[in-house]
């Protein structure tokens, strides 16, 4: 089945598809410009994913503070001496200029930033796993500045050491409540009086938590779970247990079924 991009591409005679690597967090900027503007310098922006345009360009998907994920061609960027070629990279910290109104825009050009350490080895993957959230969560043109930040510092974690379980489950809250998704867990959605440590609950994707009943079908987790995960505190090992289950649950729901590739290979792998 065609996807988005692949339509995009198709109106404008092209096709095809592929993916792609970097971690300092950089201030929210509260500025937000306009989306869709004819042209764009200088902006923060990390690649996502690439894939092979015509003989010699590329379709970028960029993650950029201020203009959300966007579409960019790379006019020319395989080519041999590209100044592109070497620069549109996963996790390294740019700073790029477009132009266009249409939703697939064309890069105009891509500086290295610097700053960050590379993520390596297993964090690699986990990079990998946030990319692809991104990319199958958020909605094209759709700015969030403080979530571009928790994607910074989640790299920033990842380069540094962080257990990549407890950056992974604070970036996935933090995808869902930046996005709009996500209630409070600390107030039962039935009662409206707040969660209670040592009580059982399910969480509604759509309304929140709620006690949990003799039999249930979504994941019970304990009140205490549900407080630390807003708290970002995984200290306990049940809290990263049931938080593990609980946002595999919830992330499942909101893309409708659709698989996370790089979730099952890190399940396989580290069993995260």
């Amino acid at each position: 089945m065609p996807t988005r991009d692949d339509e995009l591409i198709d109106n404008d005679n092209d096709a095809h598809s592929a993916a792609s690597h970097a971690p300092h967090a950089t201030p929210v900027n509260k500025r937000r410009t306009p989306a869709r503007e004819g042209r764009v310098l200088g902006q923060p922006g990390f690649v996502l994913h690439s894939y092979p345009y015509k003989e010699t360009s590329l379709i970028v998907d960029l993650f950029t503070r201020d203009h959300g994920r966007i579409g960019v061609v790379a006019k020319g960027a395989k080519r041999p001496h590209s100044k592109l070629r070497g620069v549109l990279q996963t996790f390294q910290p740019l700073s790029v200029s477009f132009s266009g109104k249409s939703e697939l825009r064309t890069l105009i050009d891509a500086e290295w930033v610097g700053g960050m350490l590379p993520i390596e080895k297993n964090a690699l993957l986990c990079g990998f796993y946030l990319n692809e959230l991104l990319v199958k969560l958020l909605a094209r043109d759709d700015a969030h500045p403080a979530l571009f930040n928790h994607y910074v510092a989640t790299l920033n974690e990842l380069a540094h050491g962080e257990p990549a379980p407890i950056a992974l489950r604070k970036f996935e809250r933090a995808l869902l409540k930046e996005t709009g998704v996500a209630a409070d867990l600390t107030r039962c959605t039935t009662t409206r009086a707040p969660v209670e440590p040592d009580g059982l609950y399910v969480v509604d994707p759509e309304r929140g938590a709620r006690t949990a009943q003799a039999v249930e079908s979504w994941p019970v987790v304990s009140g205490k779970t549900l407080v630390d995960m807003e708290r970002e505190d995984y200290a306990d090992p049940q809290t990263k247990a049931q938080s593990k289950q609980l946002m595999r649950f919830l992330l499942a729901y909101h893309l409708g079924g659709a698989p996370l590739n790089t979730r099952q290979i890190l399940i396989d792998l580290m069993q995260l």
